[in-house]
C-alpha cells in the first residue's frame, strides 16, 4: 500500500499500472470501472481535476493477510487546487490485493467519501 500511494502521489501513471491485476475492478465516488484501460482512465481524469495532489493514507488495518491474498481497509485523505482554490476531501478505502506472477497487484479498490 506504501508503494501504491507513492505511485499515485507521483502522479505518473506508468508507475501505477504495474500495481493493478488487469481484471481489476475499482469503485469510487464518481462510478465503477473494470480493466487497466477505465482504471486509469478514471485515475487521470481526477489528476487533470486536483492539480498538486498529495494523497495520504493512514490507520491501515489488513484484514486478511495469506501467501497471494491480502484485504486491507484504511482511511485516506488529499488535498490539492480545483479551479484555482484549495481544496481538500477525506474518506475510507478498502482494497483486495492478490499475488500474480511474484507480484502484488491491486484486484479491487473501493473508495468512498
Amino acid at each position: 500500500m506504501r508503494q501504491y500511494e507513492q505511485a499515485t502521489n507521483a502522479h505518473e501513471i506508468d508507475r501505477v499500472v504495474p500495481l493493478i491485476a488487469e481484471d481489476a475492478v475499482y469503485w469510487f465516488s464518481d462510478g465503477s470501472y473494470r480493466g487497466v484501460a477505465e482504471i486509469t482512465g478514471a485515475i487521470e481524469r481526477t489528476s487533470a481535476t486536483i492539480r498538486d495532489e498529495a494523497y495520504g493514507i493512514g490507520d491501515l488495518e489488513w484484514v486478511v493477510l495469506t501467501a497471494d491474498h491480502a484485504v486491507c481497509r484504511y482511511r485516506f485523505s488529499w488535498t490539492g487546487i480545483v479551479d484555482g482554490r484549495p481544496r481538500s476531501g477525506a474518506g475510507r478505502g478498502t482494497n483486495v490485493v492478490v499475488k500474480r506472477d511474484g507480484t502484488w497487484k491491486m484486484r479491487h479498490e473501493h473508495l468512498s467519501t
